[in-house]
C-alpha cells in the first residue's frame, strides 16, 4: 500500500500541471512521529522550553492533542525564539538563528517533506541547495563543466539579507500555483506570521523565514524557483545571444554568459527583477568579471561556496579552472580551530589528537578538490603549528622542543590533507 507521502509524489508525477487539492492528511500521527524520531536529543528549545526527551514522555497523548487542536484550527505557531551565532568568516558579526517551540518542529517537519515531494520534480537542474541528493560538490562540478565551456564572463550576484526580506503575499501566491488545499496554506502562513522573540520582546513577523525553522530552506527554494530559476530559464537565457548559464545553491548563485553585453543586460535586468518581489541587489559584493578559456590575462576570481575561483593551467599547459579554500574561510577556519585547542589544551594528548583528526578530515572532506592541496597543506601546518604552542602551555618544567613534538605525532599522527573530491 502507498503511504500518504507516496501517493502525492505519484500524483505529482502523473499530474504535473494539476493542483493538489487535499494535503492536510499527511499531518497525521504516524509522520509526526517519523519526524520525532529524525529530532537530535539535547538540541535547543523553543520559546516553550520543550525538549524531545520531555515530549516523548506522553507522545502519543501530546500528538492526539496536537492533531485535535489542528482539526478546530485552534493550533497556532508559537513564536520563533530568535538567538544568534557567529557568522563564519568574521570575528564580530553573528548570524540570526530561529528555533522554533518543539511541538511547531514537528509540523514544520511535516510540512517541508510535503513541500520537497511537491516541488522536488518542478526545481530545475542547476538549482542544488538544500535538495535530497545533491550537496555543494556537485554544484561545483556542474559549474566546472559550464565554466569549462564557452564563458567569457561571470557574473557573481550576492542578495541582500534573502530571508529576511522574502515577501509573505509573494510566498503565498507562489505556493499556490501548485497548493489548493487553503487548510494547509493557512498554517502555512502561520508559521509565517508567526513572529520573533528575542530577549523577552516579541515582534511581528512582515517578511521572511526564520533562519533555523524546518520548513525555511525548502521556502527559499520554492521563491528562488519563481523568483530566479524560472525567469533565467524561460527568460533571460533566451533573450541571451549566447551561452547563458547558471547554477544556484539556496541564495548562493553565479550566472555565466558567452558574450559581455549578455551579461551586462542581464546584471541590470537582474536587479530589476529581484526589486519585484522584495528583494535588492548587494551591489557592493556583486560583479561582473571576464573569465574563462578565452579571456586571455584579463581573467578575474569570484568566490563561491567557499571556494576562490580562477583561470588556469593544468601540468600539461591546457586551461583548466582551479578551487582554492576561499581566504575569508580559511581565515575563519584557523581561528576556530585555534580557540577549540585552546578549550581542550588539558585533554590527554592522544584523545586531543585524535579529536583534532576528526575535525581536519571534516576539512578535507569538503575543500579536497583537485588543484587545492596546497591550501589544505597551509591549513594543516597552521593546525600543527598552534598544537606545538597549545602543548608547550600545559604547564609543567620540561618545554617541549619539536624534536619531542615529533616523537608525540610519529604515536599519534596528525591526519595529512588529501584530496577526496577530483573534478575530473
Amino acid at each position: 500500500m502507498l503511504t500518504g507521502m507516496d501517493r502525492i509524489s505519484q500524483l505529482v508525477e502523473q499530474y504535473p500541471d494539476r493542483k493538489l487539492q487535499t494535503l492536510m492528511h499527511v499531518i497525521n500521527k504516524t509522520t509526526l512521529k517519523e519526524v520525532h524520531k529524525k529530532q537530535e536529543t539535547g538540541k535547543a528549545s523553543g520559546i516553550d522550553n520543550v525538549t524531545k526527551t520531555e515530549y516523548a514522555e506522553k507522545l502519543d497523548e501530546n500528538l492526539e492533542n496536537l492533531l485535535a487542536r489542528m482539526k478546530t484550527f485552534s493550533y497556532r505557531p508559537q513564536p520563533v525564539r530568535r538567538t544568534y551565532i557567529p557568522k563564519e568568516g568574521s570575528n564580530d558579526k553573528l548570524r540570526p538563528l530561529g528555533i522554533p517551540a518543539y511541538e511547531d518542529r514537528l509540523v514544520q517537519g511535516v510540512v517541508a517533506e510535503l513541500l520537497n515531494v511537491i516541488y522536488e520534480p518542478r526545481f530545475y537542474v542547476f538549482s542544488y541547495g538544500f535538495r535530497e541528493g545533491r550537496d555543494c560538490h556537485m554544484a561545483i562540478k556542474y559549474l566546472d563543466n559550464i565554466l569549462m565551456g564557452k564563458t567569457s564572463w561571470v557574473v557573481d550576484a550576492d542578495i541582500k539579507g534573502f530571508f529576511d526580506n522574502v515577501d509573505h503575499e509573494w510566498m503565498m501566491k507562489f505556493l499556490e500555483h501548485e497548493i489548493a488545499d487553503k487548510n494547509l496554506l493557512r498554517y502555512i502562513k502561520r508559521f509565517l506570521k508567526a513572529g520573533i522573540m528575542e530577549a523577552e520582546q516579541f515582534t511581528e513577523t512582515d517578511s521572511g523565514v526564520p533562519q533555523g525553522g524546518l520548513c525555511s530552506p525548502v521556502m527559499a527554494n520554492v521563491y528562488l524557483h519563481y523568483v530566479l530559476d524560472m525567469w533565467f530559464a524561460v527568460k533571460a537565457k533566451k533573450s541571451s545571444r549566447g551561452m547563458a548559464e547558471m547554477v544556484r545553491y539556496a541564495d548562493d548563485f553565479v550566472c555565466c554568459f558567452q558574450y559581455e553585453d549578455d551579461a551586462r543586460n542581464f546584471y541590470e535586468a537582474l536587479k530589476e527583477r529581484l526589486a519585484k518581489f522584495g528583494l535588492e541587489l548587494s551591489e557592493d559584493k556583486s560583479q561582473i568579471i571576464r573569465f574563462g578559456r578565452f579571456s586571455g590575462g584579463d581573467a578575474g576570481t569570484f568566490d563561491f561556496l567557499g571556494f576562490t575561483i580562477i583561470s588556469g593551467k593544468s601540468r600539461s599547459g591546457n586551461y583548466c579552472v582551479k578551487y582554492r579554500t576561499s581566504e575569508k574561510k580559511l581565515k575563519a577556519k584557523r581561528a576556530k580551530v585555534k580557540k577549540w585547542l585552546w578549550q581542550n589544551m588539558h585533554t590527554p594528548i592522544g584523545e586531543l589528537i585524535k579529536k583534532l583528526n576528526v575535525k581536519l578530515r571534516g576539512h578535507y572532506n569538503y575543500y579536497g578538490l583537485s588543484h587545492n592541496f596546497k591550501k589544505m597543506n597551509g591549513f594543516y601546518r597552521y593546525v600543527e603549528r598552534t598544537l606545538f604552542r597549545i602543548l608547550n602551555r600545559r604547564g609543567g618544567k620540561k618545554k617541549l622542543n619539536w624534536e619531542k613534538f615529533g616523537k608525540i605525532i610519529r604515536h599519534n599522527p596528525l591526519l595529512l590533507p588529501m584530496i577526496t573530491v577530483p573534478l575530473w
